[in-house]
């Protein structure tokens, strides 16, 4: 039924108000109620803190934070010192539809750059990354100074339970790392642990660091017991945050820092983590100590197209016109496969495959949004994010060229069976499975005319390859599962026998 408000006696608006006003006047006291618990847990922390440890001004924290910057004026076109950038509120802005200006951060220019665009500022952001260009984006990342996290929901309780936790033994449950500074973000807790030396972002140490983050994250978000907040919040190693010095607008409180422990090593903080979570920098792509000799002799192939024949064309794992991109088609068919936790480098190893490939990038972003909505169907206490597609688009490159079958099932925990050749080519492993058949031959093993029984078939297959399950004989031999299974014990035990006699 429609109703015409026109047409409504003013006994009703005065009824209407009865009803809603309430409600509004409800509403805005649990708002206040809100602003007032902040400010409660924003001075709770701030007295435990200050009673523990020195505060450090903005502009120590972050010479602290990051001493390699540059200078004003300085060209450095090979990016050996990049540089923190941080965004910041001009009131220049105010009505128009610019928010945040960005700024980077030069070391001669500091000083004064921290008063006129940090101090006192009702919003200003800076990560714990540093970077090349002029972009705070995650592949202009170059280096990470601190991993940082955001914890909100925390009051005076929640802080004695973080300190309780804090560098105590990785192997007590929920224990955490001793961090470099805690910071009063104005309405939650940042957490800094600052590194000795910097670490140098590849593409693969950013996505074990995303792993290690998410690791720690759940390890020192608990619900009750140090966070209010019952849902993890899980962030990006590129996540900017509030900056020391500046003003929560929302709230009126000053971000303060405060130093609590000392500088880290990754391997300090890979104790506290699960052993597939932690970080190795030399994980996947360990440079190479062999020499030129040795390469030779190991990779014949490799050295003969790349070092004499100096071909600079990669490798490629099959090609369009050839194929159809099958191996690329092949991994998309394996997204029924995926668990939780190894969505995001399923879709790392997609955009792998179709580099490899030739898989054209524009096809790849249209399938990987596809895929991004069935694998955000998959629960996970870690949340799928469309940052998560940037990411994994990153490894749509050449640098990913060696990433090995065994490195993608590492990252995935999806399982890819091989061909089983004992590490022979094809060429070679062929030569021998036809001349194991000539032998038995002359030995009257092997009827001479006509094509061996399936039998036999199998007891060669196995015979050239030893090491083969019964799932290799069948995708080798191309016969069915009851006919392999039929013969598979006895040919191996009658080679076993066959040797011994030998």
């Amino acid at each position: 039924m429609e109703i015409l408000i026109d047409n409504l006696s003013p006994l009703w608006y005065i009824q209407y108000i009865g009803i809603i006003y309430p409600f509004y006047i409800g509403f805005m006291q649990w708002k206040e109620w809100g602003k007032m618990g902040i400010e409660k847990s924003y001075f709770e922390l701030e007295n435990i803190l200050k009673s523990m440890y020195d505060e450090v001004e903005g502009y120590e924290f972050y010479k602290e934070l990051f001493p390699d910057c540059e200078n004003e004026g300085e060209i450095n076109n090979d990016y050996s010192k990049p540089n923190a950038i941080y965004l910041y509120e001009d009131d220049k802005d105010k009505g128009t539809k610019r928010r945040l200006r960005r700024r980077i951060m030069l070391k001669d220019t500091w000083e004064s750059d921290y008063i006129d665009f940090i101090e006192g500022n009702n919003l200003t952001l800076c990560s714990g990354l540093t970077y090349r260009r002029k972009a705070n984006k995650l592949q202009n990342a170059q280096r990470m100074n601190a991993l940082v996290f955001d914890l909100d929901g925390v009051g005076g309780n929640e802080m004695k339970n973080l300190l309780l936790r804090f560098g105590q033994e990785a192997e007590r449950i929920r224990t955490l790392p001793q961090p470099t500074f805690l910071v009063l973000s104005g309405a939650g807790l940042h957490i800094y642990y600052v590194f000795e030396e910097p670490i140098d972002l590849y593409p693969n140490i950013k996505l074990q660091l995303k792993a290690l983050k998410y690791d720690l994250t759940f390890r020192m978000w608990e619900y009750k017991a140090t966070s209010t907040k019952k849902e993890i919040q899980y962030q990006s190693i590129n996540q900017s945050f509030r900056m020391v010095g500046s003003i929560n607008g929302k709230y009126g409180n000053v971000v303060k820092a405060y130093k609590t422990g000392e500088k880290v090593t990754l391997e300090y903080l890979n104790k506290y983590v699960k052993k597939e979570n932690q970080v190795d920098v030399n994980r996947p792509f360990r440079p190479s100590k062999m020499t030129r000799a040795e390469a030779r002799e190991k990779y014949p192939e490799w050295y003969e197209r790349v070092v004499v024949n100096k071909s600079k064309q990669l490798k490629k794992w099959d090609i369009c016109s050839k194929t159809g991109y099958a191996l690329y088609n092949w991994w998309l068919r394996k997204i029924g496969e995926v668990r939780g936790g190894h969505r995001y480098y399923y879709m790392m190893c997609l955009a792998i495959y179709a580099c490899k490939c030739d898989v054209p990038k524009k096809k790849l972003k249209e399938d990987i949004y596809d895929v991004y909505s069935e694998l955000s169907k998959i629960q996970h206490d870690n949340v799928l994010t469309e940052d998560d597609i940037t990411s994994a688009l990153e490894a749509y490159d050449k640098e990913y060229y060696n990433f090995t079958i065994a490195d993608i099932e590492k990252v995935t925990d999806i399982r890819i069976e091989r061909n089983k050749r004992n590490y022979r080519k094809q060429k070679t492993h062929l030569r021998l499975a036809r001349a194991i058949k000539e032998i038995l031959k002359e030995e009257g093993k092997m009827k001479k005319e006509g094509r061996p029984t399936k039998e036999q078939e199998v007891i060669d297959y196995i015979r050239a390859n030893p090491d083969s399950r019964k799932c290799d004989v069948i995708r080798g031999t191309g016969f069915d599962k009851k006919t392999v299974y039929k013969y598979y014990d006895m040919a191996k035990e009658m080679i076993k026998n066959s040797q011994k006699d030998g």
